[in-house]
């Protein structure tokens, strides 16, 4: 078994789509497809675009066979795997709407997963459901009594019969698929996104973003229900006709130099990760091991989905020099789900920009006062220049009253542009809460313009506001994270409710050291650091390992966090009264 390899057989062809049938159609023209690989980075699978596009047209009249009305919604537990990207391409050919539900990477919460696949089921209204084997048990328990068509795994969707019929594909106004958000903030929302806006967004990254050329790779842990791993990493080398080689994200979690060793052998040019997954890598980097590598082929290192750290960046690269890798390769960039996937992206080719800002006058004045190098400020906060938007969108930032702000000053994004979602399926309320009549898409992110660039400094849900100065929380988990106890990673910082009616700052820190002594000493440690930084007290809370919530893309979730720690508070004061009141009878 040979993986396909990384050569184009036609010219790229970004944008010149109507519909993703049709840019599959192209591919297949070519010779260029996926490649699977497992833990130890076997070649188990290799699905050419020509192969893909036949199985996936059989696999669609197997659909039809149900009977189903066009736009039915197909939810797929989305496996790095060949199947998920066949049953995906059969909706496309079948007039259906697929819709990747997270898989479980830690199998240890079944009522949690049950539940959150419940919700999802119902709200995009599934008529099929398809999961790999070791999940079809959770999808029946989650799908009970919804009326389902049909749930169960591939082999047994294909031992279907294969209906006669004339295949009618999505045309450019129908939807896509559903995108479900990491509900970071929130329960997710299914965001609509049309065959026409998700092609925009593909024709931006392909012509403007990573500039893909003949003969480029990619490479990808990233999760197939996530929007950077779904357009990103599969639906871009589609209509680019790339190659791209898959390592499982579980196979990630647990073995991130593998993403290493497989770029490396396979001398991918592009891949794509969240800071935290740089982070891992160079972490787990043994002394003298990044001379194994040969990374001088990787050009496109993207970096998103979350605050990008320089820190991160510099540590990574520092760590990967004896392999070749260039930091000008990093390319910091913005985008969500709400608009199929990129918003913007850094220049091509160059290095990392930061912009050092007085952190006093960011937290007092919700401004961005630039430091300058060898001038004096008692505090000071690097943000990571995001670049300018893709053609044809704009961006405004805004005030709590919905005002456009000048340069500089810390508001809301906002944006608008032909790859913004139609909005949340059944949702119409919090559709008109987020998106404008005329276009404009409110993004919950906090940030500032510096001309016509894009910085990001945070979300607007997580900002902390104590005593009317504004607080960021990645600032007190910056400070827990430069002790020698505490991993990047293992902090989360946020407000919650205090006694007084006020709210107090809270950290839930992660903490391998059990000697109790060690324990308070790094709990004072933290308490003096954040009031000599930041001049507030904050409540330290050391928990176990693998304690801290994360949203179905792998993120750390504050919003989560915060009502854990609010219902832990609410338990233990009702079993306070409950003591006091036996106390009491006695």
């Amino acid at each position: 078994m040979e993986a396909t390899p990384s050569l184009n057989c036609q010219p790229l062809r970004p944008g010149d789509f109507s519909s993703l049938a049709e840019a599959l159609d192209y591919a297949a023209q070519g010779v260029t497809g996926f490649n699977f690989y497992s833990a130890k980075l076997d070649l188990y699978a290799v699905l050419p675009y020509k192969q893909l596009r036949t199985e996936a047209r059989s696999l669609a009249r197997r659909l039809a066979g149900l009977r189903l009305e066009r736009g039915e919604r197909v939810a797929l537990i989305a496996e790095t795997s060949p199947d998920f990207v066949r049953l995906f391409f059969a909706c496309q050919y079948a007039g259906l709407v697929p819709v990747p539900l997270p898989i479980s990477i830690n199998l240890g919460s079944h009522e949690a997963y049950v539940r959150q696949l419940r919700g999802m089921l119902t709200s995009c209204q599934a008529s099929v459901a398809v999961a790999p084997p070791g999940f079809v048990p959770y999808v029946e328990e989650a799908g009970e009594n919804l009326g389902l068509t049909f749930v169960g795994d591939a082999d047994a969707f294909r031992a279907l019969p294969e209906a006669e019929a004339e295949l009618d594909p999505l045309q450019p106004t129908e939807l896509a698929y559903l995108q479900y958000t990491s509900g970071s903030t929130r329960f997710p929302r299914g965001v609509m996104i049309t065959q026409k806006t998700v092609l925009n967004n593909l024709a931006g990254i392909i012509k403007h973003g990573v500039r893909m050329r003949p003969g480029d790779r990619c490479v990808s842990w990233l999760p197939y229900y996530h929007d950077m791993g779904l357009v990103g990493l599969i639906l871009v080398p589609v209509a680019s006709q790339i190659s791209v080689d898959y390592m499982g994200t579980r196979e990630f979690a647990m073995r991130p130099r593998q993403w290493l060793h497989l770029l490396s052998r396979n001398k991918g040019t592009i891949s794509f990760s969240p800071p935290f997954g740089y982070e891992l890598c160079a972490r787990r980097l043994r002394p003298g091991e990044a001379e194994k590598f040969d990374l001088s082929s990787w050009r496109v290192a993207g970096v998103g989905a979350e605050m990008i750290r320089p820190e991160t960046l510099d540590r990574f690269s520092e760590t990967l020099a004896p392999s070749g890798f260039d930091p000008k390769a990093f390319l910091p960039c913005y985008g969500m789900a709400e608009c199929s996937l990129a918003i913007s992206f850094a220049p091509l080719d160059r290095e990392i920009s930061v912009d050092y800002v007085d952190s006093d006058r960011l937290a007092h004045d919700r401004e961005a006062v630039p430091v300058r190098a060898g001038e004096r400020a008692p505090r000071v906060n690097p943000f990571v220049d995001c670049g300018e938007p893709l053609p044809d969108y704009e961006f405004e930032i805004r005030d709590e009253k919905g005002q456009a702000l000048p340069a500089r000053r810390i508001g809301v994004i906002h944006v608008r542009g032909p790859s913004v979602m139609a909005g949340y399926f059944g949702e119409p309320d919090i559709t008109r809460e987020t998106l404008s009549a005329d276009g404009w898409l409110n993004t919950g992110d906090v940030g500032y313009r510096i001309g016509g660039r894009l910085v990001i400094t945070g979300r607007q849900k997580d900002l902390i506001i104590i005593h009317g100065r504004n607080i960021w929380p990645q600032d007190l988990e910056y400070l827990a994270e430069q002790q020698p106890e505490v991993r990047p990673g293992d902090a989360l910082a946020f407000a919650a409710p205090g006694s007084h009616g006020t709210d107090i700052t809270v950290m839930v820190v992660q903490c391998r050291e059990r000697d109790q002594k060690k324990r308070a000493d790094l709990v004072h440690r933290l308490q003096r650091l954040v009031h000599e930084e930041l001049g507030i007290d904050c409540i330290v809370e050391l928990v176990p390992l693998h304690t801290l919530p994360r949203t179905s893309s792998g993120k750390l979730s504050r919003s989560r966090a915060r009502l854990d720690y609010i219902e832990s508070q609410q338990r233990m004061d009702v079993e306070e009264s409950g003591d006091a009141l036996e106390a009491s009878a006695g």
